[in-house]
């Protein structure tokens, strides 16, 4: 990654004005997906508008303290910022259409179970160490292939789901992302790209409801009751959904958002030292960094809110600005943790119409598939035997998992461990991960068509 001559170095507390317009900037950065994410979940376990507001303000005060951990001692004291992960919308997706029958509160409870017990794993690899060994396994077709099935999977939630409950908005949004991202001369613009696009056509559909164009019912109507009903101030707290539950079922699905998320993090520390003028981050940091991050998730699930992971938009943020200072990325996890009291603001961001988020969806989504195939890069694609383990690990995350979803009382059958390879089998980025890691360590090959760099 480039970088820009750094202005504030990671011990350098700039003055109150720059830490609070700086940190804002990073709340900023981080809004967009981190609040698509709850957005996501909230319909598909049937949520109120008011239940997706309040949960949304879970979120938020969930990010901002996992942000505190990392940054502190106990972390990797890196300045990076935590906030939700797309890594983990196929396996919450599973555990959301295995307990979906009894209702929103239980399955948020399964959910917090789930991120209580793999966040326990993550501190205990951080705690002793073992992130490094796992290193020397997972190479670039490992990384590339799984980011590749985390997005393209994701192609039915985003069309199917989302957009096509009214497309003229969906496709305005996607066109926008484009223009603000990539038309326009302007670094405030390419960065707010995504935000500004969801504004626009928010304050567009809002009007045009207002005026009576849209009526209640239509898929971008948007009304204000539940902004109004909402509270001023609010405190989230602790379990707000119920007693966290735990299943064997539940663990093994979200073991491989975990999995992607432990890629996805270490790469995230070595670009933000990077950006930060630092040299790479020892063993002991990345471990340290993993432990935070388990910690985090542990923290998510106990007060109702999702898994964290390091946030790449903000490391960009740190190159583009060269503000560097972990004091500035505190300040914006305590905005952070200050906009989840404000319960209005939650349900102002509930009124989001699925199309919308769906045009989101689209444009990110497809992103996230494309950085897998830029992964691959890194490997030596020529060779026949890179592209063989990649074509079939890619076709089996696309088509085992439906087959495994249909044979789930014969994995069942098969007591707890069935039930652990019944949830990953039907869990793409699972299958991905599993199948290129094996492969590319069974198969011969050096390690530089391999893509490593030792």
């Amino acid at each position: 990654m480039a970088r820009k001559e750094l202005v504030y170095g990671v011990d350098d507390v700039p003055s109150l004005p720059i830490l609070l317009l700086a940190g804002a900037q990073h709340v900023l950065t981080l809004f967009g997906a981190t609040t698509l994410v709850p957005l996501i979940f909230g319909p598909a376990m049937g949520m109120t508008p008011a239940q997706i507001g309040f949960f949304i303000s879970c979120v938020y005060f969930a990010m901002g303290v996992c942000t505190l951990i990392q940054t502190s001692p106990f972390g990797s004291g890196l300045p990076i910022v935590q906030g939700s992960s797309f890594s983990f919308i196929p396996p919450i997706m599973t555990i959301v259409g295995v307990y979906s029958a009894q209702g929103t509160n239980v399955i948020l409870q399964y959910i917090g179970g789930a991120l209580i017990s793999g966040g326990v794993c993550l501190v205990l690899l951080g705690q002793f160490g073992l992130i490094g060994r796992i290193r020397r396994f997972v190479g670039p077709i490992t990384v590339g292939t799984t980011i590749m099935a985390i997005g393209f999977s994701l192609a039915g939630t985003a069309i199917s789901g989302n957009a096509a409950g009214y497309w003229p908005a969906s496709l305005t949004v996607v066109v926008l992302i484009f223009l603000f991202g990539l038309g326009v001369k302007g670094r405030y613009v390419n960065i707010f790209s995504v935000l500004l696009s969801v504004v626009i056509v928010w304050g567009a559909c809002f009007a045009l409801s207002r005026a009576g164009v849209f009526q209640p019912g239509h898929p971008v109507y948007i009304g204000l009751d539940n902004v109004n009903s909402a509270k001023w101030f609010q405190f989230t707290g602790f379990m707000p959904w119920g007693m966290p539950k735990f299943s064997t079922v539940a663990f093994g699905a979200i073991l491989a958002g975990f999995f992607s998320v432990i890629l996805e993090s270490i790469g995230d520390y070595f670009n933000v030292c990077n950006a930060a003028g630092l040299p790479d981050p020892t063993e002991q940091q990345i471990s340290r960094g993993i432990r935070a991050e388990g910690l985090g998730c542990i923290f998510g699930g106990l007060t109702g809110a999702v898994a964290c992971t390091s946030y790449t938009e903000n490391i960009g943020l740190i190159g583009l600005t060269g503000v560097a200072s972990r004091w500035v990325v505190r300040v914006g996890a305590i905005l952070l943790i200050g906009m989840s009291m404000i319960g209005k603001f939650g349900a102002l961001v509930a009124t989001l119409p699925a199309p919308i988020i769906g045009g989101c969806y689209i444009a990110l989504f497809g992103t996230i598939g494309a950085l897998g195939i830029q992964a691959l890069t890194r490997a030596d694609m020529q060779k026949q035997r890179n592209v063989m383990i990649v074509g079939f690990s890619f076709l089996m995350a696309l088509g085992l998992p439906g087959w495994v979803e249909a044979q789930k009382d014969l994995f069942f059958g098969w007591g707890i461990p069935g039930q652990i390879l019944w949830a990953i089998g039907k869990t793409s980025m699972a299958v991905a991960g599993v199948s290129a890691c094996l492969l590319d360590n069974l198969i011969p090959g050096t390690r530089e068509e391999r893509g490593f760099r030792d």
